[in-house]
């Protein structure tokens, strides 16, 4: 007796890894390896000791509050968008779209 393929309901995702499955080319165990590598290394984290003003601390504390997320998360989100170029000044963007609009 064969067994019935269990029914899923897919997301759209899901739905095109599954559409293209018989598509799949494994990778080599070099690039696997090199993977890997990349991956440990962005894990890494390293401590860091800075002077911040009370006030900016508070600020801080009372921000990742409202967040639901630990304030050394909430920081090391910024300093990451930052380098990334991801985080971005509303104001700022606010004030470019005012001139652009004239």
């Amino acid at each position: 007796m064969m067994k019935a393929k269990p029914n899923y309901d897919l997301d759209e995702f899901e739905q095109s890894i599954e559409d293209n499955a018989e598509n799949f080319v494994p990778i080599s165990d070099t690039e696997e390896a090199e993977i890997e590598t990349i991956i440990a290394a962005a894990n890494k984290t390293k401590n860091i000791n800075i002077r911040i003003s009370a006030y900016d601390i508070e600020k801080v504390k009372q921000r990742s509050s409202e967040e639901g997320i630990p304030y050394q998360t909430l920081i090391t989100s910024i300093i990451h968008r930052y380098i990334t170029g991801k985080l971005v000044d509303e104001q700022a963007v606010l004030n470019s779209m005012r001139l652009l609009r004239r």
